[in-house]
């Protein structure tokens, strides 16, 4: 049965994140560090040859996907933008750290959201209609292998909530420019609603032939 390869990453660091600010529908840039992190990992990691890349409309990702997939065609899919967070919006840590509300959010749920923001039940929504529309896309135009760069939150909503085997969200975080490789076939998708998780991406780089030192 045909499989078909998604390999899921994370867009590269902000100013935002550097300053543990709060971003969602904030459409920053890259920083000229997150940046320059993505070409050094490009450097020590092998990054699949993917036929098209699926990409959140907000530039952080988007400018990801110019580093890491130049040559690669991308369309963009609302759906992967990151979660609204409301009130919560361009602040950080410290300055939300004494109010009840954040406190709240803190304690989780399905139904929790920050105010005026979205919650995990809507986030999760429009993240099994980004899924489908991928999936539907590539079964289509006969893609066996694309790349999605999104957002650190959408990564591990989607493996949590889809993927095989199970795992805590918590321990699906994905670093800058790193994520996932998962595998699905019509008949899971369709079924079930679910894919495989194979494991990390990018992979370790095998040196070339000629970059082995030979000790005598």
């Amino acid at each position: 049965m045909k499989g078909y390869r998604i390999s899921l990453l994370r867009h590269g660091t902000t100013e935002a994140n550097e300053k543990n600010i709060y971003i969602g529908r904030t459409d920053l840039p890259l920083s000229d560090k997150g940046a320059s992190e993505l070409c050094a990992k490009m450097d020590e990691f092998e990054y699949p040859s993917v036929h098209r890349v699926y990409s959140s409309p907000l530039k952080r990702c988007t400018e990801t996907a110019e580093i890491i997939f130049p040559s690669t065609e991308m369309c963009t899919v609302d759906d992967l933008r990151e979660l609204d967070m409301g009130e919560f919006e361009n602040k950080s840590v410290a300055e939300l750290i004494n109010r009840d509300d954040y406190k709240k959010w803190l304690e989780g749920g399905k139904d929790n959201r920050p105010p005026k923001g979205e919650s995990l039940e809507e986030l999760t929504a429009r993240t099994y209609k980004a899924l489908h529309e991928i999936i539907m896309d590539m079964m289509n135009d006969g893609i066996t292998h694309s790349a999605v760069i999104t957002h650190g939150g959408i990564i591990s909503n989607m493996l949590s909530c889809f993927g095989i085997p199970k795992y805590d969200a918590k321990y699906l975080n994905a670093a800058p420019g790193e994520g996932f490789e998962i595998i699905v076939t019509a008949q899971m998708w369709l079924t079930s609603q679910a894919f495989e998780i194979l494991g990390l991406c990018p992979y370790e780089r095998i040196p070339e032939a000629d970059e082995y030192q030979i000790i005598e």
